[in-house]
């Protein structure tokens, strides 16, 4: 069986860090496969654009090892995501995918107890002290803390604001262009 990592996120737009994210754990074969999830707007979001549209999106990426699912994005909580998930490709082959940011309010997610028996790649972010937040937790089983090298730190928001600003070459920083291109020819993060 394969060993498959799920990243779950708005991806709103999906960026350069995303990918370099989901490169480097197939690169360094910490994972078989990368299952992309991009999730519905349960926070209500500003600016998110359509599911549909962040799902074409990553058309430009999809290959035999990268797969966006198209079927679980209206999942409310990760914990639901992953039980759909581990009917398919078995628990012990899933790898949640998280930002080590993420793992400072871990414990609001809905059940997050269930959540931590799966296997989780946490990629380490701002220096946080993920092993604290872990043991007040009480997960004490394995994870893998990874430093993903050229990883750039920034969020889809610095993406949408200079896309709203007109500045396209500068937004090409943080972006490849033909995710610059589908924006632009769908009319996404203009208001």
């Amino acid at each position: 069986m394969n060993k498959v990592g799920v990243y779950i996120g708005s991806f709103n737009p999906v960026h350069k860090g995303h990918m370099r994210i989901v490169n480097y754990l197939l690169e360094k074969k910490i994972v078989d496969k990368v299952l992309i999830v991009p999730t519905g707007n349960y926070w209500n979001k500003n600016d998110l654009a359509t599911i549909g549209d962040r799902i074409n999106i990553f058309k430009f990426y999809e290959n035999d090892d990268i797969m966006v699912d198209r079927e679980n994005n209206d999942a409310l909580y990760t914990y639901l995501l992953l039980d759909r998930l581990s009917d398919r490709y078995g628990k012990d082959n899933l790898f949640l995918i998280v930002g080590a940011d993420n793992i400072v309010n871990f414990d609001k997610l809905k059940r997050y107890e269930e959540i931590l028996k799966y296997n989780l790649i946490i990629v380490d972010r701002d220096n946080i002290d993920v092993e604290y937040y872990l043991n007040k937790m009480n997960k004490h089983s394995e994870y893998l803390l990874i430093n993903v090298p050229g990883c750039l730190n920034f969020s889809s928001s610095i993406v949408r604001n200079l896309i709203k600003k007109e500045q396209f070459k500068e937004a090409l920083k943080f972006i490849d262009v033909e995710v610059l291109n589908y924006i632009l020819s769908n009319n996404l993060y203009k208001n």
